[in-house]
Parts: C-alpha cells; structure tokens; sequence
C-alpha cells in the first residue's frame, strides 16, 4: 500500500493504468467473443426433399437453434417449422406418392442411437417407428410406391446392422436379412420384388447383392478382389442396377450390371469415368432416362448429366459455391433439388430446372452480422511426405497476411474422410482473429482413389502420423508459419492425429483442441459400438492380433511428452468415440499437473449439432487459440 502522500499520486497513476490495460483486454476478450459466436450463429439448410405434387420442399435446418424439419414453398416463401424438439434430426423424406407423410431420422441426445419417426406436413400425427432404445437405427428413404420406409437397424444384433422394411401405418418392421457385419438397403424395385443390398466387408470394401424379397434368396452383383467401393440403384426396367465402382480401377466410376431372368448378373460395365476425378453420388430419375452425377474434383463438385441407356454426357450448370450433396429429382423429374455450400457459402437449398440447367435458390440461411464475401476461400496447394508422396490440402490465409503467423493444422476425421472447401464457421472464425488454417488430406483420404486411402491401414498409420511432420514442414519452409505459433486440432479421427502430433511432435505445436478424437484403441475397441469395431479391425488394425501395434500407435502412454497447451471437447452421448476417451487424456494430465482445459457437453454426441453448443465449442476454441498462439504479434520472416 502507499502510506505516504508522495506515492498517492504514483499509486493512482499505476492503478489507472492497470485497470485502463484491464480494460482493454476484457474489452478484447468481449469483442472475440461477440465476433466469434456471430460466426457461429450462420445457419445452414440440407437435406431437401420434394411432396409428390412438387409444390412445396421439405428440409433440415437449425433456424430455431436445432436441426428440425422445415417446409417451404418450391417457387419461394416464409419456411413453415414441422417439428419442435430438443433432439436434432439428421434428414427427413417426403413420401414419393403420400402428401402426409414424411419420413426423418432423429438423433436423441445427438448421440448414434437415431430413431425413424413419421410426421404429418403440419407437424401433427408425430410417431416413432423404431423401438427408441439403445439400438442404432439408419433411414435410406421410401420404396418408390411410398408405402414403405428403408430402414437399418442393429436392435437384432448390437455387433450388426440389418436391413428392414417398415410398415408407417402399423410400424411393422419386416427383417429382409440377417447378417453377421453392417447391411443397408440401397433400394428396392417398382414391382416390389427384388431389394439391394449393400454389406460391408471392412471400412472401405463393401458389396451389393440382389435379394429376391419372395424366396429370400440372394446373388452377389460385385465380385472383387481387394478393396472396392459399390453402391447402386435398381433401373425402372428392373433387370439392371446402376453402380458407383471402382472395381479393377482406383477411382470410382458410374457403372451397371445387368441380370437375367435367373438372376444371374453380366460383368460389370463403365458407363462415366473420370481420370481426374472420382464419382461421389448419382441420381437416377423415375423413369430411367437421365442420371446426374456428382464429380468430386480434388475436393470440388462439379455436376453432369447424361442420357440412359447411352450414356452421352452433358455438362451441368456451373456451381454458385464449391460442393453439393443431397440430391433428389422433383416426382415428374423436372426439377433436381440439391443443398449447396462452399468456404465462404453456408449450406442451403437450390433448385435446377433440368431442360434449362438452370439454378435458383430455394433457402437463405442467416447470417446476421456477417458479410459472406468478406470470409477467406482456401486455395489448393500440394505437397510432399517424407517419403515423396503427395499429398493436399486448403490453405486458408488471413487478410492481409505478408510475414510467417500463427497457423493451426486442422485433420478432418474418418479416417477416411475428405477435407473439402466447405462452410467451416471454427475456421472462419480463427480467420477473423488473425489465425491462418492449413486443413491437409494425408494418406487414407478419400477422394483421390483406392490406393491413396487404404495407405495408412494398420501398421502404416504411423506413416499418416509422420504426415503432421510433413504439413508443418510445409507451412514452415514456404514462409507460411510462424514455427512458435503452430496449432493443431481435429474432430473424432481428427482428435487423434491431434494428439498423435503433440505427442509425436511435441516441438511443433504451441497447442492442440482435441474434439471427440480417440487416444487409446484398446479402450475405443472396447467401448465403441460393437459394430463399429467389427468393421474397424482392418483399417486401425485387430485388438487382439494387433495389440501391440495399436498400443504402439495410441497417444495414450506418450502423454508425459506434451509440451502444448491441451484443449478437450466431447459429447456425454459419444457411442462412436465414448467419453472415456477424452476422460484418460484430461485426467492423466491433471495428475501430472499439466494445465488441461476440458469441455463436456452433456447434449451432444459424436460432433455439435446444437448452436448454442456450436457457439461454446467456437468461441473457447478460439480464444484457446489465441491465447496460445498469440495472433497480435508481429514476426519477421525466418
């Protein structure tokens, strides 16, 4: 204290200027905050869907601060919200020839265990189809009569997933075939009589066989060798199915097989083919004569038409953003509704004439505060692993960048996911504080082939991880990257390569945000879902024949090498990756004494679904870090 009257004067001055500095930080503090969470806020609209009479859309979006289903006129209006829950869905499906009738799938507690419910356009006649217990249930959308809803379930069996038929009348669910691994119902024939199904053999191999929905009897359309990637449509004639493929080729391609009288299938037959780009999705109309295909260019889509049976292709109209998905024709096929969305475009609903090619916009998702051509778009950069391969990513620079900054490296899960151009409002939001992002697709990406994505099965992950060293020696020695201020962070496999990279590579990163990731596989093996380790043996390796190997690779006993500061997030209702995962890491690291910041979300499941969820999880992972890598500094080239 200042006792004398000579240092009252000094004291004041001292006190002032601390509570002026005080000031401006919390003033700063507040202002990240507001921006950050503004950014959050941006809504977004998918999953469209046509009535029968194609007047109206049907869709998903988290207007109301949760994904519900909403209804808008087809030629423009005010949405009409359907449903009102705390639970949020994950897609909805009109019923192709019943006006009162939508099909959705709703996640409770935004967990796995989803449940199929049937609503009335007006939101009355809610009921729910499946059990609402544990099980994991899947919708894949109505029988083309729409009397009948496709479903997958695993209430059978926990380790599998099995292919029904439900009655929404009567809730009848009719079990097509019982397996021992994950069945899906691709589709179902306009006569009703045969079912195609799709049955994983491992994480990126799979097969699709015929089944008569009479004698129960099933023939196998794709055989193969090696890993292969099939899913198909049955065509209105009833004797051919259209395929996406790669079989006897790296990158997947539009295809069919047809089959005789006696069910027996011909080769399989390269209808479209790309050697830049693979096929992510097709559409076939009702009648049988167009089909739309979705190329997926180094991340990018690009949209084609061709006539069937030729196959002579047409170019589609030019994308107003960067990637689309969710596509489903208009019932007399004159129109193909889509959800479109890009680095600086958030997801909503667009419509395209098909004799015109042309586009117009169905939804307009806010984004108050938020001037959309003022976000960053990522540029396409390559580079090389230490081993020469090539690998890819998008680089997003802030504004106005000219010397080395702060950075975080951010994986996206899988493992055999993509990063692709998408609205990222965590990305844009470390943008706007000055903090560039470098989202890399290392070896196991999909997207660039079969090869390139089975590269880090089992034993070869520790090439994958040796890739975080790559995608920083990258931004380091182009200038990039300040090499103290480097981030790092991912959700679900994303969160492991976090923390495989701080404890691989603890002199790289300043911090790391670890979002759902798994960190020890003998607990994930153990904890999961039983069918999600059944098919995970051959991409992560075999928990028993394996163990040592998986040990070896799991972060979990390399804690005490940590020198970044460590953020965890996870939901309480993870059955894909449990909680016990993040659990091990915070509190191994408190034990030790290790600063540790953990965030559970006891609302949530595998990812934020909620905004006011999205908005928390955003603004502590910003402030996180730029607390940790420091954007406000200036640094001079190295």
């Amino acid at each position: 204290m200042c006792w004398k009257w000579s240092g009252l004067i000094a004291c004041a001055l001292v006190s002032s200027s601390v509570f002026a500095q005080s000031q401006e930080l919390n003033e700063k503090s507040n202002n990240l905050t507001v921006d950050v969470a503004r950014m959050a806020r941006i809504g977004r609209a998918y999953s469209p869907s046509f009535s029968p009479d194609g007047k109206h859309v049907a869709f998903v979006s988290d207007l109301n601060g949760i994904p519900q289903i909403w209804i808008v006129p087809n030629d423009g209006g005010y949405p009409q919200l359907v449903t009102n829950g705390n639970d949020p869905v994950s897609t909805v499906q009109w019923s192709p020839t019943d006006g009162n009738s939508l099909g959705f799938l709703l996640a409770p507690g935004g967990g796995m265990n989803g449940q199929v419910f049937v609503v009335r356009p007006d939101g009355t006649g809610l009921r729910r189809l499946t059990a609402g217990g544990k099980e994991n249930n899947s919708l894949a959308g109505w029988t083309h009569d729409g009397r009948l809803l496709m479903v997958g379930s695993n209430i059978r069996d926990a380790a599998a997933i099995d292919p029904y038929l439900v009655d929404p009348a009567g809730g009848k669910m009719d079990l097509l075939k019982a397996g021992q691994v994950i069945n899906g119902l691709e589709d179902v024939s306009r006569d009703g009589r045969y079912a195609l199904i799709y049955r994983l053999i491992s994480r990126g191999n799979n097969n699709l066989y015929l089944l008569d929905l009479t004698t129960r009897k099933e023939v196998l359309l794709t055989p193969h060798e090696g890993p292969g990637q099939f899913h198909g449509k049955i065509a209105p004639d009833g004797r051919t199915v259209y395929l996406l493929s790669n079989k006897d080729r790296d990158l997947t391609a539009f295809a069919r097989v047809r089959f005789d009288e006696n069910n027996r299938p011909g080769t399989i037959e390269v209808v479209a083919e790309r050697k830049d780009a693979e096929l992510d999705d097709f559409l076939v109309n009702e009648r049988g004569t167009l089909v739309v295909l979705v190329w997926n260019v180094s991340g990018k889509s690009e949209l084609a038409l061709a006539e069937l049976p030729s196959g002579r292709l047409t170019r589609g109209p030019d994308l107003p953003a960067e990637i689309l998905g969710g596509l489903t024709f208009s019932p007399d096929g004159k129109q193909l509704a889509m959800a479109i969305a890009g680095a600086r475009t958030p997801a909503d609903v667009w419509a395209m004439d098909v004799a015109t090619n042309k586009l117009r916009r169905i939804t307009f998702s806010p984004h108050a505060g938020v001037e959309l051509s003022h976000l960053v778009r990522p540029e396409l950069v390559k580079l090389k692993a230490q081993d020469g391969l090539e690998l890819s990513g998008w680089l997003y620079r802030p504004k106005g960048q000219e010397k080395p900054g702060p950075y975080v490296i951010s994986f996206h899960g899988g493992p055999e996911g993509q990063e692709r151009p998408a609205f990222r409002s965590d990305y844009q939001a470390l943008l706007s504080q000055g903090i560039g992002v470098f989202a890399p697709n290392v070896r196991g990406s999909s997207g660039f082939g079969k090869t390139f994505v089975n590269l880090d099965n089992g034993a070869l992950r520790v090439n994958g991880v040796k890739d975080i060293k790559s995608c920083v020696d990258y931004l380091i020695g182009n200038g990039i990257a300040d090499p103290k201020r480097i981030g790092i962070m991912g959700g679900s496999y994303g969160g492991y390569m976090t923390m495989a990279g701080v404890t691989e590579f603890p002199d790289l990163f300043a911090a790391g945000v670890d979002l759902y990731g798994v960190v020890n596989f003998a607990t994930f093996f153990q904890h999961t879902e039983p069918w999600m380790a059944a098919i995970s043996t051959v991409e992560y390796g075999d928990p028993v024949k394996d163990a040592d190997v998986l040990k070896s690779l799991s972060p979990i006993y390399k804690l005490d090498r940590i020198k970044a500061a460590i953020m965890v997030q996870h939901g309480a209702n993870d059955t894909n990756v449990p909680v016990i995962e993040a659990e091990q890491i915070v509190n191994n690291l408190k034990e030790r004494g290790v600063p540790v910041e953990f965030i559970l979300f006891s609302d949530e499941g595998h990812g934020f679904r909620k905004t006011q969820n999205r908005i928390k999880s955003t603004v502590a992972m910003v402030e996180f870090f730029s607390k940790y890598l420091k954007p406000g500094e200036a640094t001079e080239a190295k």
